[in-house]
């Protein structure tokens, strides 16, 4: 399963990332899989985060779905853009 995935810089004091490694060698992985360890640790109570919908996107997605009837199928996209 490929997972969409970023990166993150972050700074630390030397203290610190000497204790990173050497907890994650402890348990002989990379740092890098150490940290994804401890932010798992962290979140793993946790709901995925949802929001609520602005008001106004609420009622542009309703006029869309009503309109849904009167689309027009279009093959040729570049050809319709030019007939406008």
């Amino acid at each position: 399963m490929n997972t969409p995935q970023t990166q993150i810089k972050i700074n630390l004091p030397l203290a610190l990332k000497d204790y990173l490694e050497s907890k994650a060698a402890k348990y002989d992985i990379p740092i890098a899989a150490y940290v994804k360890h401890l932010i798992l640790n962290d979140v793993i109570d946790l709901d995925y985060p949802t929001f609520k919908i602005s008001d106004a996107s609420e009622t542009s997605a309703r006029k869309a779905l009503r309109d849904k009837k009167k689309a027009k199928k279009v093959n040729n996209v570049a050809q319709y853009f030019e007939q406008l």
